[in-house]
């Protein structure tokens, strides 16, 4: 039965089926490797989000400076101009360089190797394991479970 006009030969798109000769054990080991990749993309946000809220840090300490002038401490505030304000959080190193570095090296390797695996195994095609669960769990025929979204 079809209840939201999808035709009964309603299947994933090509780019969403796996390419001929190649076996469920590749598709899993490729859709670990996936899984991996959006696990280091979710680090990476992680590791932006450090470098604004460090970069934000920084700049309220400004406001902390003129307040414990204003509330006379000045060697407070001295103390937190010279150790603080414009410190490096690792060694020679702001948060922007922490992140260019990652972004060039461990993460640019890691797509790198990714897209390689995609192109040599699976034709390019992303998320050959997400969408045959996706065909395993869905009713075919059934509203909301269509394979693609309507043209």
């Amino acid at each position: 039965m079809v209840t939201d006009g999808a035709a009964t030969t309603d299947r994933p798109s090509p780019e969403h089926r796996r390419p001929p000769g190649v076996d469920d054990a590749t598709v899993a080991a490729g859709g670990k490797l996936s899984e991996a990749l959006e696990t280091v993309e979710r680090a990476r946000g992680h590791l932006y989000e450090l470098h604004q809220l460090i970069g934000g840090a920084d700049l309220r300490l400004d406001e902390a400076v003129s307040k414990f002038r204003e509330a006379g401490h000045p060697e407070i505030a001295e103390r937190i101009e010279r150790e603080l304000i414009g410190r490096n959080v690792l060694p020679g190193r702001w948060t922007f360089q922490i992140v260019e570095e990652f972004d060039d090296g461990y993460y640019a390797q890691f797509r790198e190797i990714e897209r390689g695996v995609r192109d040599e195994l699976f034709e390019g095609r992303r998320h050959l394991f997400e969408a045959e669960m996706k065909e395993e769990r869905r009713t075919n025929g059934h509203r909301g479970h269509s394979a693609v979204p309507p043209e």
